[in-house]
């Protein structure tokens, strides 16, 4: 007796044997995102529809060569790979592969939005230098693996604590990926931009450097002046109050649907000196 005796059961295994597939796919996906990898897939890609054009018209020599290109191709993704690799086989061995959050997606952003709120008025305050980068859609992972890797939980407490002056991770910017802090001191490109006004340190401009390449949302705390900007899509957001600061970091993060209505949308500007 067998599957086969049982055609409804038969279904069913199939079924859940292409939802499993799927399902580690696009989980090896989400851990590529935001890296080289992804151009590196695309490549890959490209190859396969190579491959299968040369098959059906008959090019032989094309045909011979991807099949070569595919078969060496293999030990070298896994070179080329190691390191998203290591990240999948990380996350199986702390059981973060098959598992999500039982925390509601708005309900974790608003307690992201009221940590950097709580802890970017302390350092205004006191004009403690702060420099915090979101990811959003555009993967960051490039730029994680320059810092120190940290994957904590989001607190006002503990990113006041990593900006404190000549403590070991407070020079660079601190990252946040999926509502947690997944890095400090990491590198971000500088603007190049001829028009940023000369009065801009090197905070505002790695700010407005990431929020060039990716769509990311950065704040910046000045410690010459304990002055709160916003960079997004290229755009500089400078000088802002507490309350519309808040309203910007909301706009961005919190669904419409979750948040009340606000007056103050991304198409305003700050003073952009």
């Amino acid at each position: 007796m067998s599957l086969a005796d049982f055609p409804f059961l038969k279904y069913l295994a199939n079924t859940v044997d292409i939802l499993l597939v799927w399902y580690v796919i696009y989980k090896i996906l989400m851990i590529v995102k935001g890296t080289k990898a992804v151009q590196l897939l695309k490549g890959i890609f490209v190859i396969l529809i190579v491959k299968l054009l040369s098959d059906y018209f008959n090019l032989q020599t094309m045909g011979t060569m991807m099949e070569q290109v595919i078969q060496w191709g293999a030990l070298g993704l896994i070179i080329i790979f190691q390191g998203e690799l290591r990240r999948a086989l990380e996350q199986l061995g702390r059981g973060k592969f098959f598992s999500r959050s039982g925390i509601p997606e708005d309900q974790a952003q608003q307690h992201v939005v009221d940590s950097i709120v709580k802890a970017v008025d302390y350092m205004a305050k006191r004009r403690i230098g702060a420099l915090i980068s979101i990811e959003r859609e555009t993967g960051m992972n490039d730029y994680i693996e320059t810092g120190i890797s940290l994957d904590s939980k989001i607190s006002s407490e503990l990113l006041i604590n990593i900006f404190i002056p000549n403590t070991p991770l407070h020079d660079g910017a601190v990252i946040l990926q999926k509502n947690n802090i997944a890095a400090a001191a990491c590198y971000l490109p500088l603007s190049e931009s001829p028009f940023i006004s000369k009065e801009l340190g090197t905070r505002h401009r790695a700010a407005l450097g990431i929020s060039e390449v990716t769509d990311s949302i950065t704040i910046v705390v000045s410690e010459e002046t304990g002055s709160i900007s916003i960079t997004k899509n290229g755009d500089l957001h400078r000088e802002l109050k507490l309350e519309a600061f808040k309203e910007l970091l909301s706009s961005a993060l919190i669904a419409p649907s979750a948040r009340h209505a606000s007056s103050v949308k991304w198409g305003w500007k700050g003073k952009n000196k």
